[in-house]
């Protein structure tokens, strides 16, 4: 009987974090909407952090899961090399959590790549567009990389944080994508170094589950990796190589359960 109570209130949680993600993300993506032409970009911004921070205090008291980061300073001397020039994140990618946590950490302005698709969800995908994404199609080929190799120079040279998630998708833990090449080759044409980001958020918070598994997150920031002079594939090789040993090890550290996607 205990387990099944257990059970029972480990859903109810889940379901109640559901409810107030979805019921938040509605309510602050129409203030975003009804503010945007009143208000500048960085107090837009500061709107959202403070949805990002509700949902991960929301995550910590309803399902027990809590995060820790290291390597915080790689994000200072990860500047790009020009004046008032912004970095490259690379980040791995299992979960819906490093959408919403990865916010609050990076610096700010941001620009993210993602999904077009992403843009026609309501409300969410709404407000999101506010920010001017690098949203790309990606059954769009040449034009979708010409896209990001343009719009992303021009946001770095702004000093945007440009986040890419070059697996393109979410991953299960243990799993393994190649790269896609498109923030490789941002990187070596503009000569900006990547900061790598490590986490194991996949083993508590898995693709397509309602119950979160409590526990803690462990995201790692790597040294920025230096792309002066190196080709697109050679900049994707130390970053995969790097992004791939240190998830490995979280993945280890949070006795990950088996993957399930």
């Amino acid at each position: 009987m205990s387990g099944w109570r257990t059970s029972a209130l480990d859903t109810a949680r889940a379901l109640s974090f559901a409810a107030f993600l979805w019921l938040s993300a509605v309510i602050y993506s129409t203030l975003l909407l009804i503010l945007f032409p009143v208000l500048p970009r960085q107090h837009l911004q500061r709107l959202v952090l403070q949805w990002e921070h509700a949902v991960l205090w929301a995550l910590r008291m309803l399902c027990g899961l809590s995060y820790r980061v290291t390597g915080l300073e790689h994000l200072q001397s990860g500047q790009g090399q020009g004046q008032g020039q912004g970095r490259i994140i690379f980040s791995n990618h299992q979960s819906a959590w490093e959408t919403i946590a990865l916010g609050p950490l990076l610096p700010t302005p941001q620009t993210w790549v993602t999904k077009r698709e992403l843009l026609l969800i309501p409300f969410f995908g709404w407000a999101l567009a506010l920010f001017r994404p690098i949203a790309i199609d990606r059954s769009a080929g040449r034009q979708a990389m010409k896209q990001l190799l343009s719009v992303g120079a021009e946001r770095l040279a702004r000093g945007h944080s440009v986040v890419i998630f070059p697996e393109g998708t979410r991953v299960a833990p243990g799993k393994l994508k190649r790269f896609g090449i498109g923030g490789a080759m941002l990187a070596a044409r503009t000569g900006v170094p990547v900061v790598p980001i490590a986490h194991n958020a996949g083993c508590f918070w898995g693709r397509n589950q309602l119950r979160k598994r409590p526990g803690m997150i462990d995201v790692v920031i790597g040294p920025p990796i230096a792309t002066k002079g190196l080709s697109a594939s050679a900049i994707n090789a130390l970053a995969e190589d790097w992004i791939s040993t240190a998830a490995t090890a979280l993945i280890q550290n949070a006795d990950c359960p088996p993957a399930s996607d």
